[in-house]
């Protein structure tokens, strides 16, 4: 039992990496942290570069991957953030290698790109 667990673990992992890879998917997540139960005309608003059908494929990775959870009221589909695979990679990775360190060179990355800007 604990061999499948272990390739079902790290098959999930997998698919959050995957679906993280992605800027467009990236914006999703964004954008659904900063206001949760969006429908898909309005995250496809957030990419208007992208047809219907491309961001819903792009939602289906992000569902596959447990990052995003949908919930049906009457003929509308909210989609909302699953912070948890993200805050367990977080954990088992950065946690590992000294997570206020790589927060302080993350706030110094940011500093320096406003700087730029």
């Amino acid at each position: 039992m604990t061999g499948n667990f272990l390739v079902a673990y790290s098959r999930g992992v997998e698919l959050v990496f995957k679906a993280l890879a992605d800027e467009g998917r990236r914006r999703l997540l964004d954008a659904l942290r900063e206001r949760n139960g969006q429908t898909l005309l309005e995250l496809c608003e957030l990419l208007p570069e992208l047809t219907r059908q491309g961001v819903t494929k792009h939602l289906r990775i992000l569902e596959d991957a447990n990052l995003v959870v949908t919930l049906k009221r009457g003929r509308h589909k909210f989609h909302y953030l699953n912070p948890v695979p993200i805050n367990e990679i977080a954990e088992r990775w950065i946690g590992k290698y000294e997570q206020d360190k790589v927060h302080a060179l993350s706030v110094l990355k940011a500093a320096l790109e406003e700087e730029k800007a």
